[in-house]
């Protein structure tokens, strides 16, 4: 009797090894279309001329001005990322604040702790875009249900639950899920900033609630519309809005002896080049990275650097960046240097730079106590 159930068990076990996911292979990244909620739409006015202002005083800086325009809905993209592998060691961040030149704020933690992954995925960075133009407005951070979400900085708790992106509270249909929002107890530029975080399975902070950096806020989850657990982190800076985000790669402290890459991509006429794939090669190791340029609408660049691309936790050391144009690949080398942004600019024809923005006066950029 046994030796005729034999062949059937072998055949059940090499049908669940096939389909078992394999050490390294990364899953399938399956974006989900969200509903559509009702919001007045943002179409952006650019000025064709470059227009520096005390605020942004880089010569490329291309001023976009929403304009208020009829209701339609707001199709809400939200995807579902796959697991990063944890493929590397990676040291201690920087004690917060922390910033090395008065242009960059580097004043925010992680919000999953070091013994998670608890970097953006690739493919998920702020700026990018998944479906017909819909931009993501934050970073995802692949996490477990259940992983400790924390607090990336002190501050007080404005929203708990369900409804902040609808902002109707208790909206079991909101993208978001369950998610927290904290107004922070330091500001910029003059300016209060905001943090958000969604998908999560159970949120542990009321509203109102003060909360120290590294605090439990709630559990990663799936909750909103998202079909993978997951935490949407995001930075907003003036007012808690989903027009009012900054890239949070510019906020996050990095991890010590590593930098951060910020750049400018443009046409010859100096118009940002929209959803462009740069590749980030280490001439030390070899190992390469690929980050895409900011999409339209609801991404707004750094006041100072007034980037269209970012990629964090890039290892001190000699890089060459490629963007691939319409007379073939230009390729430029860069040194990342340890707790610090390093910024380039390419614009078509004219090739790269890697000129820093002008400096602005002293005033526009002390962050407010």
């Amino acid at each position: 009797m046994m030796r005729k159930a034999l062949p059937a068990v072998l055949a059940l076990l090499i049908v669940l090894t096939g389909c078992s996911t394999l050490p390294g292979a990364a899953p399938e990244e399956t974006p989900t279309p969200v509903v559509a909620i009702p919001l007045p739409s943002l179409e952006p006015t650019l000025e064709t001329a470059p227009s520096p202002t005390a605020a942004c005083p880089n010569p490329d800086c291309v001023v976009t001005t929403p304009q208020q325009a009829t209701l339609e809905p707001l199709v809400f993209l939200l995807p579902t990322p796959g697991n990063e592998p944890r493929s590397a060691w990676r040291p201690p961040l920087y004690p917060v604040p922390w910033s090395l030149s008065q242009y960059d704020h580097f004043y925010l933690t992680r919000p999953i702790a070091a013994d998670n992954v608890n970097w953006p995925l690739a493919n998920y960075r702020y700026g990018g875009v998944f479906f017909e133009n819909v931009t993501h407005t934050g970073v995802d951070i692949p996490a477990s249900p259940g992983t400790p979400v924390i607090a990336a900085g002190a501050g007080t708790v404005i929203w708990a639950g369900y409804g902040l992106f609808s902002l109707t509270p208790e909206n079991l249909q909101d993208p978001y899920g369950i998610a927290v929002a904290i107004r922070h107890d330091f500001g910029y530029l003059g300016e209060p900033v905001f943090t958000l975080y969604a998908h999560l399975q159970e949120a542990d902070v009321a509203v109102g609630q003060w909360v120290n950096v590294g605090e439990q806020l709630g559990k990663s989850g799936s909750t909103g519309v998202t079909t993978g657990p997951h935490l949407h982190f995001e930075v907003r800076l003036g007012e808690n809005s989903y027009y009012r985000t900054r890239n949070p790669e510019l906020w996050i402290a990095p991890p010590q002896g590593w930098g951060v890459l910020a750049g400018r991509i443009m046409e010859s006429n100096r118009t940002p080049i929209q959803k462009l794939p740069i590749l980030i090669r280490s001439l030390e190791t070899g190992r390469e990275w690929t980050v895409y340029t900011y999409g339209p609408e609801a991404v707004v660049p750094d006041p100072y650097y007034n980037e269209n691309m970012v990629i964090g936790d890039l290892p001190s050391g000699k890089y060459r960046v490629t963007v691939p144009y319409t007379d073939g690949n230009k390729s430029t080398d860069v040194e990342i240097l340890a707790g610090r942004i390093t910024y380039i600019s390419f614009r078509g024809t004219f090739g790269f730079s890697a000129t820093p923005p002008p400096t602005p006066g002293l005033d526009s950029l002390t962050p407010a106590p």
